[in-house]
């Protein structure tokens, strides 16, 4: 059997493709090779990929997640994150924004009762509404004051990928004078909402992650997602593996991409060291020791991202009968996962220089975005606590405590 050449493509179990004529994958190959046309131009520039954000307004892909009943595709959370994953190959930037549009559709699905996810659902697939991030519990600065039938939202959020060119934004404040988490779905364009362009950090560079401010915004009591809220039931912690999976095939589809930039320029342009004694570099047994060692890493990191996407599927669909056992085993599977992703993938970002070799470095390539990419991202969730949790479970039994971390 010959080995595939990389990157491999996504094997869906059959019926699980989204039920639907829409090819979600080919449609996200398709905008992947358009967006790596001037994906390395981009990261120079930073700030907003409008034309990018467009296009995948205009592709479909946006709803692909969304039930078939509310006028999406009905996509599996497999086939979701596999588009995510394709999409990291080419500009992990975008992936993050297409994969945060999905967790926040997953945020009010969860959180929320169905006379207010229904139409916000609805409302998503007829007009393409792109959905930013403003929910950082980390972040306490924005405090919640309870009023009369609604909420006064005022302070300033972080790390809120996604928000500039969005209509939609999930937000969570402090509930004044208490520790309690407040989270909401409300209009970007509402009164007192202002997007800051202050997103400028080596990588990730295109996610439009910056602050948030909200000056005395009115925030309806219909906007509050309470029922049954965050963190109430092993259904709606969900959320915050969701959010880890979304992660890990960034950061697969990252070390993929890194992995296809090294192999073809090693075998285009690298040459074997002169002590080698060989005349071809794919000779070179230092380098082919390196490549045996990637491709061992990716397999790994594929078959595990694999079974904790099919493990999400089938939390899904048991619903509210989810128990806690069965979510922490779903955690788990994507802890281990998202570290070995994560790990491996930092370590590819890192060793493609030394099998593509010395002009691989110049700046007109940009080969070094893969791990600036990267890097940036696995910092807001350290992966040496998913470690932790990993041998909580292995030593002493215990499932890693739901947060909106795990």
């Amino acid at each position: 059997m010959s080995i595939r050449t990389l990157p491999r493509e996504p094997e869906l179990p059959a019926g699980e493709a989204g039920g639907t004529s829409f090819d979600a994958l080919s449609t996200a190959r398709a905008l992947a090779l358009r967006f790596a046309e001037n994906a390395v131009e981009r990261d120079r520039l930073g700030g907003t990929p409008k034309a990018e954000r467009d296009a995948l307004r205009d592709s479909g892909l946006l709803r692909m997640s969304i039930p078939r009943a509310y006028g999406g595709h009905g996509a599996s959370w497999r086939e979701t994150l596999e588009a995510v994953r394709v999409l990291a190959r080419a500009d992990s930037s975008i992936a993050h924004l297409f994969a945060f549009q999905h967790l926040m559709l997953a945020t009010v699905r969860l959180f929320s009762r169905p006379a207010q996810w229904e139409p916000w659902f609805e409302h998503t697939a007829q007009r393409n509404w792109f959905w930013g991030n403003a929910l950082n519990p980390l972040d306490e600065r924005l405090v919640a004051t309870p009023r009369d039938g609604w909420h006064e939202f005022s302070g300033i959020k972080s790390f809120c990928s996604g928000a500039l060119d969005s209509e939609m934004l999930i937000v969570s404040a402090r509930r004044r004078n208490t520790a309690t988490v407040v989270v909401a779905a409300l209009p970007t364009q509402r009164s007192g909402v202002k997007t800051l362009q202050d997103w400028d950090n080596i990588g990730q560079r295109q996610t439009d992650s910056g602050s948030v401010a909200f000056e005395k915004v009115r925030v309806e009591d219909d906007e509050i997602l309470a029922d049954p809220g965050p963190l109430s039931t092993p259904f709606a912690c969900l959320r915050s593996l969701i959010g880890q999976l979304c992660l890990n095939a960034i950061y697969l589809g990252i070390a993929e991409g890194a992995f296809e930039e090294a192999r073809r320029y090693t075998l285009t342009e690298a040459h074997p060291w002169f002590r080698a004694g060989v005349e071809r570099v794919e000779r070179d047994p230092y380098v082919l020791q390196h490549y045996g060692e990637f491709w061992l890493t990716l397999e790994s990191a594929r078959a595990l991202f694999e079974r904790a996407a099919d493990g999400l599927d089938a939390a899904w669909g048991r619903g509210e009968a989810l128990t806690h056992e069965e979510r922490g085993d779903l955690a788990l599977a994507i802890a281990a996962s998202k570290t070995v992703a994560g790990r491996g993938g930092l370590d590819i970002c890192t060793r493609m220089f030394e099998v593509a070799g010395a002009r691989a470095t110049h700046s007109a390539l940009a080969l070094d975005r893969y791990w600036r990419n990267l890097r940036t991202h696995s910092l807001h969730d350290p992966l040496d606590y998913k470690i932790r949790e990993l041998g909580e479970w292995a030593l002493a039994g215990h499932y890693p405590e739901p947060s909106f971390y795990s």
